[in-house]
């Protein structure tokens, strides 16, 4: 797209129902390694690196600033390039926001959706978590920006990512995932696209009700699989899709703790 390349991992026969499969923050298609081989057996699947993320191109962040339409714009592309016409998509974190732009762009081709913690409602941010999006947005004093950047450092990445959610199990959890996204996140430019999402997110609240009137209209197909115990993006948000989808199956998972 854009003489841009896009890394995806590809599974499955072709001729099957296609799952596509979108990462979160600060992963890339890395994270669904394991989930990969479980659904190929049966589906086609397709799991994206976003522009700027994993083994995908970078477009230098002071030439361009990333937003999540960029990315969604660039996804589009790929999603062309490979002829699929039809398909579910798995949601997870960041991926909703590049979602459900595909999705309002081109409705004719959703199958169905997977949600995993994957916002789309204000009751699913706690007031600090809005509050959060609201200064990186509006704030970019030395100081405010400053604040952001503390979000993509090493240790951030680990703690707040990975092993908030597991105090005092720590060791259940695989350093693969956090070694991986890290290794991607070298440089300050690399570090500068993730701030600048993190700028932008604010702009996906913004657009919760478009996505909500989409849900309530088209009514696709919907699986809902959240951690009840997710500090980031908190139950009650998973719960609230069920306002614009009755129909929708939930599960809250306890989380490992």
């Amino acid at each position: 797209m854009h003489g841009k390349r896009l890394f995806y991992r590809e599974a499955g026969d072709p001729t099957k129902p296609t799952i596509i499969l979108l990462h979160g923050y600060p992963s890339s298609s890395h994270s669904y390694r394991e989930l990969i081989p479980l659904l190929s057996g049966r589906y086609h699947v397709v799991a994206p690196d976003y522009l700027g993320f994993g083994y995908s191109d970078r477009i230098d962040p002071d030439q361009q600033t990333y937003t999540f339409d960029l990315l969604a714009e660039h996804f589009a592309g790929l999603i062309e390039a490979l002829g699929i016409d039809r398909y579910v998509l798995y949601m997870r974190d960041f991926g909703a926001p590049v979602g459900y732009r595909l999705i309002m762009q081109e409705p004719e081709k959703l199958r169905g959706l997977i949600v995993q913690n994957a916002n789309a409602y204000m009751d699913g941010l706690t007031e600090a978590r809005q509050k959060f999006f609201l200064n990186a947005n509006k704030d970019r004093s030395p100081e405010g920006v400053a604040k952001v950047y503390d979000y993509v450092t090493q240790d951030s990445i680990i703690r707040r990512q990975y092993l908030r959610d597991v105090k005092g199990r720590e060791d259940a959890v695989s350093p693969d995932s956090w070694t991986f996204d890290l290794s991607f996140l070298q440089t300050e430019k690399d570090r500068k696209i993730q701030v600048q999402l993190f700028q932008d997110y604010y702009n996906n609240l913004l657009a919760y009700p478009k996505w909500q009137a989409f849900l309530r209209e088209r009514q696709p197909p919907t699986l809902i699989v959240w951690g009840k115990n997710d500090q980031a993006f908190i139950a009650p948000g998973a719960e609230a899709y069920l306002r614009d989808l009755p129909k929708a199956e939930l599960h809250l998972i306890i989380t490992l703790r």
